[in-house]
């Protein structure tokens, strides 16, 4: 599987994760990343960005150079 898609894949279950983190028990009012949904969507599309991120092993022709 190519690199992207791998990233591709994670970012969009962070995004589901968030958005469905949002839908059950996310906060009405004074909640800053839970208060509103596209922000809940946005904060795990990028947790599974990073979270692919630590566990994807380096490249190793690129680090070599």
């Amino acid at each position: 599987m190519k690199r992207w898609m791998l990233y591709a894949t994670f970012i969009a279950l962070g995004a589901l994760a968030g958005w469905a983190y949002w839908n059950w028990f996310g906060c009405v009012n004074g909640c800053a990343i839970t208060g509103r949904w596209w922000t809940s969507t946005a904060y795990g599309a990028v947790m599974g960005y990073l979270s692919w991120g630590l566990v994807l092993p380096a490249d190793r022709n690129k680090a070599a150079s």
